[in-house]
């Protein structure tokens, strides 16, 4: 995972840099749902609209290098028109979104003047129709005013980017204006939506690995999300008072040292002294509570002096009451672990936590620990619960960019010795909680696969090679024998082991040329292999240069290749465009690969197939944890057009992990006390229960949904899976050929009250699957605005002769 201007994308880097935030950090009931939008209308588009400064509906670029962006009274029509200028070189843009018809003619027409235009490199200054057009013609110089019309085809867009751009690809001095900018409609072709399915013509089933899942240590994924832990940075890898500490410093603070020399864990033990009634207080905010919940911990101290005791008090900061306190005595100068219990009778997401100490003398504070008492082996009980709805054959696990930097020996052993690092490619700590014994615990808990990242950045392959051997060696080799005295004597016999994370990419940790990598994943491959034969390698992957290179040198030691893909709100608003993007790049790499077949002579006789391990979209601002996007209606609908993708595309297709699975860019959202499905969520649980895995063909015409279909396992229901990326409700004909299925169909549907709509942890939900009802196959059927729906035809059984 790299951060948001990933490499993948098909769009240009210009528009890559377009983050149109218009989504509401409220509920839903408080934001502004999205309509129906006027087709082929610029808004704005003669710039007369302004307030202040700004121009209405038109966005500038930012940042470095970049040229001034105003409104200006030199006009071609009306008073205003955009501007930019600069005198020296710089990039320079103004942005708009417009709708449009989709399969639809239209002519754009524009003015524009320059003066003094000098380009440095590029194709110079004009519009352009952001993935539309690749019409441009640049001008330079200087020109009075002068029309520009383009006619362009909108295919299946509903939308897109108009950018009047001072330089085309490159930077500019100069003066450049844009006014009365229009579309006026040519044609617009007429769709009857009909198609057959063809029952008899089955597919290659699409294994169930499609619905895999991705977990990374990044934000609030693990720490904050899946684990139950309630304390952060419970082993101080932050000195308290820090402004990057969790933990402040109440009473006398000057009493609050740090152990550096002789340490519980980490590089750092609290000591507070207590002088009577002077002393040093150490205390957390943020807490969560449920009503008739206990809670449950440890706390680790030593002491010196006369201390009588410490008091660990849990409060309600609304009111300031005491909610529970443990009183801890009879310390002395040996670390002990004491247990915590504590009773809440209340609601709240702002209680907190602090540890006192009373008497006279010195207090180390080693670690504590604070649990709801419903945890599952560590794990919170209401993500657990959500997962499982999920049901997820395979999680990837650690990383991720993480893994780039990561010591799986970190997070073996005792978990309160554990040491805490810095998050070696995200912010935080990494706390070390969540190692290979309790992710195994995870896996076996959810009954899925694990599928482990080894670290190919700073990593070597011996380090790789003892990892397998730690996981899947018999008692009696050297790591077998650690993993035993670490409490698992027998082997977990993981079979699922990616060689690195987009190591092609310059923001990982480790990255190097193609060249040396493929000699450094051979190695791996060779040390990992020799441990186990049996493992299944993935290699990284990447379009291009990269996987060409890998597949070349590396086809026999792998046996799938991975690809990863994130996509934004390129279009800033159309619906159509928008859910597209994610079965648009999945047929593409299915399509680049099938040509990698033909054209790569070490992959004849071999069948790599690709591993997606990493896709979902990513924009937005992040509103749980660090990557923690809000997920609405439409997101969803791009993730079940995803899986009818990965359906059409089984016969290359193996594996896809939704990335991630909890709070970061994830499907599953959380707040201390509740959780809750993402949009993204509900539809990949829907499918994963409702839809099919073996694919068959439609033929016919399908517009404008996003179809397919597929047999149950057992044959016994046929599914038709109907995405509509439109805001209206849709009318379709069907006919099935091939079998004879039952006079009803059930119908189930992922629906919303608008595109626009999301859920929310502790709220009721808003993007919902509904109850299964069920209808006359008439063989018309009615799909509602923005929603995806499965209807599921039952088999008639054959005849007894």
């Amino acid at each position: 995972m790299k951060m948001n201007r990933h490499r993948h994308c098909a769009l240009s880097m210009t528009v890559i840099t377009l983050l149109i935030l218009i989504f509401s950090c409220k509920g839903y009931r408080e934001s502004q749902p999205s309509m129906m939008p006027e087709w082929g209308i610029i808004p704005n588009g003669s710039a007369e609209k302004v307030v202040s400064s700004t121009v209405e509906n038109w966005t500038p670029a930012e940042g470095r290098n970049t040229a001034l962006h105003f409104y200006s009274s030199e006009a071609h029509d009306g008073n205003k028109s955009l501007h930019i200028y600069s005198s020296q070189p710089a990039y320079g843009v103004w942005r708009t979104r417009v709708a449009v018809k989709p399969w639809s003619v239209y002519k754009f027409t524009g003015w524009m003047k320059t003066e003094g235009l000098v380009n440095q490199e590029g194709e110079g200054a004009g519009f352009y129709l952001v993935n539309l057009s690749e019409s441009f013609n640049g001008m330079s110089g200087t020109n009075d005013w002068t029309e520009v019309t383009m006619e362009f085809e909108t295919g299946c867009n509903d939308s897109f980017v108009l950018e009047c751009l001072f330089n085309r690809g490159g930077r500019s001095s100069g003066r450049v204006w844009f006014d009365n900018m229009k579309l006026e409609p040519v044609s617009s072709e007429k769709i009857n939506t009909a198609f057959t399915i063809d029952a008899s013509g089955e597919k290659e089933p699409m294994p169930l690995y499609i619905y895999g899942q991705f977990i990374e240590h990044l934000g609030r994924c693990i720490y904050g999300g899946i684990w139950a832990e309630m304390i952060d940075d419970r082993k101080f890898w932050y000195e308290p008072g820090d402004r990057m500490s969790p933990w402040t410093i109440s009473g006398n603070r000057i009493l609050l040292k740090m152990d550096r020399s002789n340490s519980f864990v980490g590089d750092q033990t609290p000591v507070m002294a207590c002088r009577g009634e002077e002393k040093a207080i150490l205390r957390q905010d943020g807490l969560g509570l449920r009503p008739e919940m206990d809670y449950n911990g440890r706390i680790i101290l030593k002491s010196s002096g006369s201390v009588n005791s410490v008091t660990i008090r849990l409060i309600n900061n609304s009111n300031g009451q005491t909610v529970g306190e443990n009183v801890i005595s009879g310390l002395n100068g040996t670390y002990e672990t004491y247990p915590l219990s504590f009773r809440s009778g209340i609601f709240t997401h702002n209680a907190s936590i602090e540890v006192i100490p009373e008497g006279n003398g010195k207090v180390w504070l080693g670690t504590l620990s604070l649990m709801p008492a419903d945890n599952i082996e560590g794990f919170r009980a209401d993500v657990m619960e959500l997962l499982k709805g999920l049901k997820s054959p395979v999680y990837r696990w650690p990383g991720g960019n993480f893994v780039s930097g990561y010591d799986w020996k970190d997070g073996i052993g005792d978990r309160d010795k554990r040491p805490p690092r810095k998050n070696p490619a995200w912010r935080g700590v990494e706390h070390n909680d969540v190692g290979i014994h309790e992710f195994m615990k995870f896996c076996e808990l959810l009954e899925t696969e694990p599928y482990i990242a080894v670290n190919a950045g700073l990593g070597g392959a011996e380090e790789a090679r003892k990892q397998v051997e730690y996981c899947n060696g018999t008692g009696n080799t050297p790591m077998g024998r650690w993993r035993g005295a670490n409490g698992h004597p027998e082997p977990w016999k993981v079979k699922w082991w990616s060689v690195g994370n987009e190591m092609y990419g310059s923001w990982q940790i480790g990255h190097m040329p193609t060249e040396e990598f493929v000699e450094k994943h051979n190695q791996f491959a060779s040390a990992m292999r020799s441990v186990d034969p049996d493992i299944l390698l993935v290699a990284v992957g990447d379009p291009g240069p990269w996987d060409e290179m890998i597949l070349s040198n590396c086809a026999d030691n792998m046996d799938y290749i991975s690809e990863h893909f994130y996509r934004q709100d390129w279009h800033g608003g159309g619906l159509m465009t928008h859910i597209r993007q994610i079965p648009d790049v999945i047929s593409e790499r299915a399509e680049i690969h099938r040509k990698y077949r033909k054209e790569i002579p070490s992959l004849e006789g071999k069948d790599i197939r690709i591993c997606m391990d990493e896709w979902n979209y990513w924009y937005g601002p992040h509103i749980y944890g660090e990557l923690g996007t809000r997920y609405f209606l439409r997101d969803a609908l791009g993730i079940a057009a995803g899986i009818n993708a990965f359906s059409r595309n089984s016969d290359i297709i193996y594996m896809a992990n939704y990335a991630q699975t909890v709070n970061v860019i994830g499907c599953i959202k959380t707040n201390t006390t509740h959780s809750v499905y993402a949009s993204t969520g509900q539809a990949l649980k829907m499918y994963r229960e409702y839809f099919g895995t073996i694919p068959v063909e439609i033929s016919g015409e399908t517009r404008p949904f996003d179809v397919a279909a597929a047999f149950t396992e057992d044959h016994s229901v046929l599914v038709l899976s109907v995405v509509n990326p439109t805001w209206e409700q849709q009318e379709f004909d069907m006919k099935i050929k091939g079998i004879e299925t039952g006079s009803h169909v059930e119908i189930v549907a992922l629906t919303g009250p608008d595109d626009m709509a999301y859920n929310e942890p502790g709220r009721e939900e808003s993007v919902i699957i509904e109850e299964p009802v069920y209808s006359i196959a008439t063989g018309r059927y009615i799909v509602k605005p923005f929603s995806a729906t499965l209807f599921r035809f039952y088999r008639k059984p054959r005849a007894s002769l």
